[in-house]
């Protein structure tokens, strides 16, 4: 029967023991070459000051290496914060001028609004003394009458037939009167006929509301039309209704028996108006009984 391997290899391998041996008599050297070297360094430590500075210069390539590492993937770090930050700051900048655009458009505005008030006190300095000054507060831009209506009514002097005007022309006349509001018949509503001239001279026609925002210019001498388009016509005047010299609109299109003329004062994009006494005071009673056929709003 075969001995055990452990017994074979420690009693009758001698090589094995042998290099146990010299383990151990190499870790007993180790050990005591490391105290002594411990001793020495305690006792003299200048005697290794070369062996650190060899190592030290040894070592020094590795930690250059180790150094850039670090500064580099530190820079790469700052890099994407960097980034970071700098879009944030760009967002936050974005904002700030979609702020300052808001602030400038209402500026502006605030500035067109008291372009159109002083438009407004021009026209109530050089004509007639006024009725009021009101704001087109409604309108019926849905229906196919055109109407609007005015914040203003008889508790402030407004009567019907009174003309309404804004710094950009005629916009139409008072068809009822409340206490406090009023209804305006604008020039363009089918209904509404207004007489008008060409600015630039006495060529007479109607102006006659198309429900679309524009007006037909009617000319009452019929003949070789000699409207062009660009015209401007005005309120001539005629039936003593409208002052004369009103603006009321401009020709873009011309027809066989006149043209067809684009609205100068837009009631979509008029808010101040002024309400105006009728230019011949006894025009009021031929045309106050047909439009009270209907009941005043309040």
């Amino acid at each position: 029967m075969a001995p055990p391997s452990g017994q074979q290899r420690s009693g009758s391998n001698k090589k094995a023991q042998l290099g146990l041996f010299a383990g151990y008599v190499a870790a007993g050297l180790g050990a005591i070459l490391g105290i002594l070297l411990l001793a020495i360094s305690l006792w003299r430590p200048e005697t290794f000051y070369g062996l650190r500075s060899m190592a030290a210069d040894a070592a020094a390539p590795v930690g250059e290496v180790g150094a850039a590492g670090r500064v580099g993937s530190r820079n790469f770090f700052e890099a994407i914060a960097g980034y970071y930050d700098a879009g944030s700051k760009n967002a936050e900048l974005e904002r700030e001028i979609e702020i300052a655009r808001v602030r400038l458009a209402e500026a502006r505005a605030l500035e067109q609004e008291n372009e159109r008030l002083k438009a407004v006190l021009g026209i109530v300095e050089e004509g007639a003394e006024p009725v009021a000054v009101a704001r087109l507060i409604g309108s019926t831009a849905s229906s196919t009458r055109r109407f609007a209506y005015l914040s203003a009514g008889s508790s402030d002097g407004v009567t019907t037939g009174m003309p309404v005007t804004s710094p950009m022309g005629l916009v139409g006349r008072v068809l009822e009167a409340g206490r406090s509001t009023s209804r305006v018949l604008l020039l363009t509503d089918i209904e509404s006929v207004v007489p008008v001239r060409r600015a630039t001279d006495n060529v007479v026609a109607f102006a006659q509301g198309r429900s679309d925002g524009s007006l037909r210019i009617r000319l009452i001498n019929l003949g070789i039309n000699p409207l062009e388009i660009g015209d401007i016509f005005v309120t001539s005047g005629a039936g003593g209704l409208f002052h004369p010299g009103t603006a009321v609109a401009m020709v873009t299109e011309i027809t066989d028996d006149g043209a067809i003329a684009q609205l100068l004062s837009n009631p979509a994009a008029t808010d101040v108006v002024i309400v105006q006494p009728i230019w011949q005071g006894e025009v009021l009673d031929a045309i106050e009984e047909p439009l009270q056929t209907e009941q005043p709003v309040d």
